[in-house]
């Protein structure tokens, strides 16, 4: 059900997006605070949502379907915010870049395989991989905004962009390792074809 502790959490997720974003815009003493605040806080709701739909036996296809559309979200929209703030920059826009275009295909494929009626579970290093993605990204909202969240003796930045490298080479293995399990279905006889009437119309070729 919706209404159960790991579905609310997920869609907490989901609901704290707009105020992430308008967090960004803030200035003063707050503007690093608020929205590696509100960030950290979304972050953490991904791993309690499975723990307690693990623990409660509440695990359900709400669930499976909602959370990995929540951590997409969460991940592309703070991407796209620290690249439109000059927080990710030079060449570090280039493993956000494969973040992005690998969660587009992903989702076509799994959108696709639905129709066949295939289910592509999401693999453990997918798992670590989207973890990855988010320690990053924290610590890129640590370090390179101006008011010195992180201690000048901890290069946040620095750590964020090599983990942000890491996370996109992860996404890549991921990516292939999802279109290969998928592969096989996409020039198959699986796709389902449209029923034919007395009045259906032969398609041209």
């Amino acid at each position: 059900m919706i209404t159960d502790l790991p579905n609310l959490l997920t869609l907490s997720r989901i609901l704290v997006i707009p105020l992430v974003v308008a967090a960004f815009y803030l200035e003063g003493y707050w503007a690093d605070w608020v929205p590696l605040g509100l960030y950290s806080l979304a972050s953490i709701t991904d791993f309690f949502d499975g723990y307690l739909a693990r623990t409660r036996h509440q695990q359900s296809s709400l669930g499976r379907f909602l959370d990995p559309i929540a951590d997409k979200l969460l991940i592309a929209t703070c991407i796209l915010m620290m690249v439109a703030l000059g927080r990710i920059a030079g060449w570090h826009v280039l493993p956000a870049l494969v973040i992005l275009l690998r969660e587009i295909l992903v989702s076509g494929l799994r959108e696709f395989l639905a129709e066949v009626r295939v289910s592509v579970p999401v693999s453990a290093l997918a798992k670590w991989k989207t973890a990855i993605q988010m320690v990053a990204l924290g610590f890129l909202m640590a370090g390179a905004g101006g008011n010195a969240v992180m201690p000048a003796a901890l290069p946040a930045t620095m750590v964020g962009e090599y983990a942000l490298w890491v996370a996109a080479t992860l996404t890549l293995y991921t990516g292939y390792d999802y279109f290969r399990a998928g592969m096989r279905h996409l020039s198959s006889n699986s796709t389902p074809t449209p029923p034919r009437g007395p009045h259906s119309v032969r398609p041209a070729e």
